[in-house]
């Protein structure tokens, strides 16, 4: 008797897949696939440790949902949210020349820590993006930047199949339906939403604003901001 897939397989295997896409971008955008470059073995070996021991079940989950990885940060490790520095201490595995701790993962820890832990938070809750894959672009002094899926409306057409064909993988991970939560509560929240209302996916899209925005531009809010997301996720 074949034995069931658990979340973590699924998940596993949703990430090698992504290794395999391949989609050009008009220039000066370009994709960021940490599954198929050269930290892949890694990543994947980080991937397979970081899952098994959070989502080695068959519970179903509900959703969170960012932008888009950011490119020295998620788009460089693979696992959404959480960074660098946490991975190697969970793990064991360094990824050469990556070594950023971020506001955004501080943040999100301390919602984690406040939720219950990881083991409570990742018992009930899965993390990514509405494009699970970077993306970057050349400014006009020659650096990369982060970009989001939705800042070129051509970049976003291209895109588009891909994303739908993403949430619909993810949702068979055995995700709860009922309540979605997006990070981002402006544009992230509109497009997705957008996608929502064609595809039907969640019956419910609650918006909490972007840790980076909190961090960076009220950070004396941060408590007020705190408690916003554990009173949404604690909603039942």
């Amino acid at each position: 008797m074949k034995q069931k897939q658990t979340f973590s397989d699924k998940v596993f295997q949703f990430d090698q897949e992504l290794g395999n896409v391949k989609i050009d971008l008009p220039a000066p955008y370009k994709l960021i696939n940490p599954y198929s470059g050269r930290n892949k073995k890694q990543i994947l070996q980080m991937i397979q440790i970081f899952y098994h021991k959070y989502f080695n079940d068959t519970n179903r989950r509900r959703l969170i949902l960012g932008s888009c990885p950011a490119r020295k940060r998620s788009a460089i490790t693979g696992i959404p949210f959480e960074d660098a520095l946490n991975l190697q201490k969970e793990t064991g595995i360094s990824i050469a020349n990556f070594h950023v701790n971020n506001a955004a993962s501080n943040f999100l820890n301390e919602v984690i820590d406040k939720y219950g832990g990881r083991l409570k938070f990742y018992h009930d809750f899965y993390l990514n993006f509405v494009c699970p894959l970077g993306i970057c672009k050349t400014n006009s002094k020659g650096n990369q930047i982060n970009c989001n899926y939705y800042e070129n409306k051509r970049v976003e057409g291209i895109l588009t199949s891909f994303i739908i064909s993403a949430l619909k993988a993810q949702i068979n991970f055995g995700i709860d339906t009922s309540i979605c939560y997006c990070i981002g509560s402006s544009q992230n929240y509109q497009e997705l939403s957008k996608i929502n209302k064609k595809w039907r996916f969640f019956q419910k899209i609650v918006p909490l604003e972007h840790p980076r925005f909190i961090t960076q531009y009220h950070p004396e809010e941060k408590e007020k901001y705190l408690h916003k997301y554990l009173d949404a996720l604690m909603y039942k």
